[in-house]
């Protein structure tokens, strides 16, 4: 379980994050929702610890996080996977390493040097590949890949973590609705699939309603609506975004009412079978 006490950042003058304190039974997977620059993305950079606490506590399964250091503080990042809204692949690598780049914090320094990974490691990665179905884009180098590929090569990438959280900063805001609604139906499933517990930054209201058993709304730093989807009423709604009047929930839709199936590129390894794509 996760649990935030009394959690806030403060960036020079100005409070990005104030106070915020809640638990996360795990396996759940929460929505954040707010305006920008209400801290939702400073809030998951400190669960992460890419962003150290002003003031407070984060504690996971009884150990405290936010005072981890050195070792400790690797496996915590490794155990607790970031998903990017720009992806942060290496776009000049292929698909199939960048996806292996998830193992390095299970290797030795000397075998990541030699970027030496075994086959275990490369049917695992093709594994993960063909979960988000772009095994056939393995050998593409990542940067000639659409944005909804991209987005779920750093999934695939997380999953090579073996992570006990999932964190996504914002992971559908860069997307048209097809590859957000695919984005979306692959972390739900990595939540219900694998018990892990996914927490992720959402600007659509519709897509926090339909894909988290439970939203927390944020205004200025501080948490201003903690619930089921059922409870995210217009008032509620008004107070997160700071509206005087009604927000149409339409403006900030991504619903779409074609098939999920993405067609896929024809590439020039599209006929080789997986393990053939691993290079085993």
């Amino acid at each position: 379980m996760f649990q935030l006490k009394s959690v806030t950042r403060q960036f020079g003058k100005k409070t990005a994050v104030s106070s915020v304190t809640f638990d996360i039974p795990q396996g759940q997977m929460v929505g954040v929702i707010g305006r920008s620059g209400a801290g939702k993305s400073t809030l998951l950079r400190m669960i992460n610890r890419l962003v150290d606490l002003s003031s407070g506590s984060i504690v996971y399964d009884g150990a405290e996080v936010s005072s981890l250091r050195g070792a400790a503080l690797r496996n915590w990042q490794r155990d607790c996977a970031m998903i990017f809204q720009q992806f942060n692949l290496v776009p000049r690598l292929d698909v199939l390493t960048n996806v292996l780049l998830g193992r390095l914090n299970h290797r030795s320094t000397v075998l990541s040097i030699l970027n030496m990974f075994t086959r275990e490691e490369r049917i695992m990665a093709i594994g993960a590949l063909e979960r988000l179905g772009i095994e056939q884009t393995a050998l593409q180098p990542a940067g000639t890949l659409s944005g909804g590929q991209q987005q779920r090569v750093a999934i695939a990438r997380a999953l090579m973590q073996q992570p006990k959280v999932l964190l996504a900063d914002e992971p559908i805001a860069s997307l048209d609705p097809l590859n957000a609604k695919i984005v979306m139906d692959a972390l739900r499933d990595i939540n219900e699939r694998d018990g892990i517990t996914v927490i992720t930054n959402l600007h659509t209201l519709d897509t926090a309603r339909n894909y988290c058993e439970r939203i927390i709304g944020m205004a200025h730093g501080r948490v201003v609506f903690d619930g089921q989807p059922k409870d995210l009423t217009a008032a509620a709604v008004a107070e997160i975004y700071g509206a005087d009047t009604g927000i149409e929930e339409s403006m900030t839709s991504t619903s779409i009412n074609i098939p999920a199936a993405e067609p896929q590129e024809e590439t020039a390894s599209a006929g080789l079978k997986p393990l053939a794509l691993a290079g085993i």
